[in-house]
């Protein structure tokens, strides 16, 4: 059997747009009943479809051991996760360890979610045993075991030299790139928030920004006078005079 994601948008807000089926067709239902769940909880669409990319490669590999997509209650053992664990380091090349403990973590909470009356994963070296606070601070703290996760290296964030600045400001030749990078970087914007911007987004004379971010919650950035200047020229040297919505337009064929 071969299962992949699709987009199905409706308007039922209780509904997921994002679906596993099989080629046929089939909805996978334990699965879509979790995404239905995470979307009731009005979860952006992003994380819904992040979710649903997880629970595919969980399913794939439960589907290639148990030879079926059905999950019930009593297929579930306490080592179900960290088998799935074993699979994924096993694989060449490796997963990282963040990629592992997130496709783990959406395992787990779908699996508890769907069939609460599973065995609860147990793997003591995976896990760490800490105290949990009583609501509201309420009571003695509870005895709790942490999610089964791997060990992910520590970063180690070197800086830039100022060669290094200069190096990367200087590859950039259009006043349009210019101001794309100079939003990430100057106001913290992510990249589709800088694709989704419109024309009539920025306010340059009061220095301000709507962002349309995550679950479509619009907000108001102050720009920096950095920001301003670089938005300022694309404005006036290279942005078409043309009744386009986007802010940012292609300059050199579809592609660009």
């Amino acid at each position: 059997m071969k299962f992949r994601v699709v987009h199905l948008p409706t308007p039922n807000q209780a509904r997921s747009a994002f679906r596993i089926v099989e080629t046929t067709g089939r909805e996978v239902d334990w699965v879509n009943r979790y995404l239905d769940y995470e979307c009731l909880r009005r979860v952006a669409d992003l994380t819904l479809r992040s979710y649903a990319q997880h629970l595919l490669h969980f399913l794939r590999w439960w589907e290639s051991v148990h030879h079926t997509d059905v999950i019930a209650p009593e297929t579930l053992t306490e080592s179900t996760l960290l088998d799935y664990v074993r699979f994924q380091s096993a694989q060449q090349p490796p997963f990282s360890g963040a990629t592992i403990n997130q496709r783990v973590a959406v395992a787990d909470r779908a699996l508890r979610a769907t069939f609460p009356g599973a065995p609860r994963q147990i793997a003591p070296e995976f896990q760490v045993n800490y105290w949990r606070r009583a609501p509201m601070g309420l009571g003695r703290p509870m005895p709790a075991v942490s999610r089964l996760r791997v060990r992910e290296p520590k970063r180690t964030i070197v800086p830039l030299s100022v060669d290094d600045v200069a190096r990367f400001w200087s590859s950039f030749h259009t006043s349009r790139d210019l101001a794309i990078v100079g939003l990430m970087l100057l106001n913290g914007l992510r990249s589709q928030e800088v694709r989704d911007l419109n024309r009539e987004d920025l306010l340059l004379p009061e220095a301000q920004l709507r962002v349309p971010g995550k679950g479509n919650k619009p907000r108001m950035l102050p720009l920096a006078p950095e920001a301003v200047q670089l938005l300022d020229h694309y404005l006036r040297l290279e942005r078409p005079d043309a009744p386009t919505a986007p802010l940012f337009v292609s300059l050199k064929g579809p592609a660009r």
